[in-house]
């Protein structure tokens, strides 16, 4: 097998470009410092152990931490390809189970009647949620979702939740806010329940069907990549400006690494209100010619309107700018940027002096 057809069936393994180079390299030294990795891949030392954790998760490599200075090891390929084939097995009911619904997914759109089916589309979608949660909830209905509101939060998703209608909640929300989102804000008047999860489905209910039974309005569960984005920009837009900031979540803690900008948005933001200095390593496209790029440094700037105070210039502008370890200051956005520098695919945080980064000695015997 030439090395071209070698890297491309790795790469349908969720390997990157670089990931790949990394394992190849770490496979022809068998065990090796991360230095020499580093050479022979052409990339960081930092990229290399970012890399090899992640490698080591999906149990391609070893790595060595018990002893100075930190190597790793390349796992023999039959055990690899073992672990592969047990996780292809495991995934096959998952697939199974999903395939039999496809009908049912593949409908667009799905007129709701009922406050109760309403409830339960919304329990489902925040089920199924991996990354991003835009919610609008009234008040009195908060209860019956919170369960599934804090387990979202549990799992990383990002949750930016607006309750409604809550200029009449007697004594406030007593604790009924803990954990529920990464942002909460109240809004005192009726408005709208919107929800739209990961940018791709939602459902929106006018507020009487919700507040009343005998109502002939009615709710739409939307399942289309096209609209969920105007969705989520009218929240950001219209409504979320308008609503007062009542809760902010602390920050998660680090190193984490986010598909959704956003999250990494308000995780470095909320880094930098308590005066530390996030490092990134951002792999992602360049605006302006489409290649693939990536940039490490340390984020010091970030415009965002997602808490307060709101440092962004238009409601959906979501931005870091970042200074790289050789003195450029890049801007970086998220899919569909055109006006960054930088489109990010895939954001690692970090705390400036973390492990791992270069110069905290953790190769000093290399050399």
């Amino acid at each position: 097998m030439d090395d071209r057809t070698l890297n491309d069936l790795l790469r349908r393994f969720g390997l990157s470009d670089k990931e790949v180079d990394t394992y190849l390299s770490l496979l022809a030294h068998g065990e090796a410092k991360a230095s020499t990795v580093a050479d022979a891949a052409g990339v960081s030392k930092r990229y290399v152990y970012s890399v090899s954790e992640s490698l080591a998760e999906r149990g391609f490599v070893e790595v060595n931490d018990h002893v100075v200075p930190t190597t790793i090891r390349a796992n023999p390929p039959d055990e690899v390809i073992n672990r592969l084939r047990s996780d292809v097995d495991a995934i096959r009911p998952g697939l199974e189970e999903r395939f039999s619904r496809v009908e049912r997914q593949t409908e667009q759109f799905e007129v709701i009647k009922s406050r109760v089916t309403v409830i339960k589309r919304i329990r489902s979608l925040l089920a199924d949620a991996d990354s991003e949660v835009a919610l609008s909830i009234t008040a009195d209905h908060l209860p019956e979702i919170r369960e599934s509101l804090v387990e979202a939060v549990d799992r990383g998703v990002l949750v930016l939740l607006i309750v409604s209608d809550a200029s009449g909640v007697p004594g406030g929300f007593d604790g009924e806010l803990d954990g529920v989102a990464s942002v909460v804000r109240t809004w005192g008047e009726a408005m709208p329940t919107l929800l739209t999860v990961d940018s791709a489905a939602g459902v929106v209910v006018p507020p009487e069907l919700l507040r009343r039974s005998n109502t002939d309005r009615q709710a739409i569960h939307f399942s289309q990549e096209q609209l969920a984005p105007v969705i989520v920009g009218s929240f950001l837009g219209n409504y979320w400006p308008a609503a007062d900031e009542l809760a902010t979540a602390a920050p998660a803690p680090l190193p984490a690494e986010y598909a959704n900008f956003r999250h990494t948005v308000l995780q470095a933001t909320l880094r930098l209100r308590a005066g530390e200095t996030p490092r990134v390593t951002v792999g992602g496209r360049r605006t302006d010619d489409d290649e693939s790029v990536e940039i490490v440094g340390r984020v010091v700037e970030s415009k965002q309107g997602m808490v307060e105070p709101t440092t962004n210039e238009f409601p959906v502008e979501h931005s870091l700018v970042v200074e790289t370890d050789d003195g450029e200051t890049v801007t970086v956005g998220g899919q569909g940027a055109f006006v960054e520098d930088v489109e990010a695919d895939l954001v690692r945080i970090e705390a400036e002096g973390a492990e791992g980064a270069e110069g905290d000695g953790s190769d000093d015997a290399d050399e």
